[in-house]
């Protein structure tokens, strides 16, 4: 995949950068720190620009959030509130109400959560749905996700600028601390789903359920 990435870069330039970044935040498995940082090391021997670099990874990576936003619109807190309803929510143990704690949790949270959630892998991708499913009013959506991936796509950049030829060992640093990031947060989910569910079992066992 680096090689293809490389690729895309030196043949398209800035478009190539903006629609690798565009790919990578709708399906998350594409790596940006490959893309930031060989995209900041070619500055030393092609036409592009450190500042052109970061527009259009910003703009790129805007782009796919609100293709995201726009899938959560689609599901919206309704729909996902009637599915609940059903024998989805019965498989799930998993109320209205419990839907109606998450809706009322990012209303409140929703702000800090889009603009910290670009700087973690996976999370900056999937964030941008529960901004679209609650209703996050979308200029407020579209300011923070452009600030918050600025600063990431800023520091990429210039890492991969300042490493030079060494830019593939900075890749890897990143590269390792969005796998530490990414395992820490699954085990985050894994013992909050056990520590949800064990609680519902008791709760369910305290009412004769």
């Amino acid at each position: 995949m680096q090689t293809a990435i490389e690729s895309v870069i030196e043949q398209f330039g800035y478009l190539g950068i903006c629609l690798l970044i565009l790919l990578e935040n709708v399906f998350p498995p594409i790596p940006s720190e490959i893309v930031l940082t060989f995209g900041g090391f070619v500055t030393h021997h092609t036409s592009l620009d450190v500042p052109g670099v970061i527009v259009a990874a910003t703009i790129g990576s805007v782009l796919g959030a609100i293709v995201l936003y726009w899938v959560g619109r689609i599901l919206s807190a309704e729909r996902i509130e009637r599915l609940v309803a059903g024998r989805t929510g019965k498989v799930l143990r998993l109320t209205v109400a419990d839907v109606r704690k998450v809706e009322r949790w990012f209303t409140r949270h929703g702000n800090s959560a889009v603009f910290w959630g670009r700087f973690v892998p996976i999370v900056r991708s999937l964030i941008s749905i529960p901004a679209g499913t609650t209703g996050m009013p979308f200029v407020r959506f579209v300011v923070l996700s452009a600030v918050g991936t600025s600063i990431w796509n800023v520091v990429l950049v210039m890492l991969g600028r300042a490493a030079g030829s060494a830019w593939q060992q900075v890749a890897a640093y990143v590269d390792t601390y969005a796998l530490i990031v990414l395992v820490v947060g699954v085990v985050a989910v894994v013992i909050f789903v056990v520590w949800y569910f064990k609680k519902r079992v008791v709760k369910g066992v305290d009412h004769g359920e």
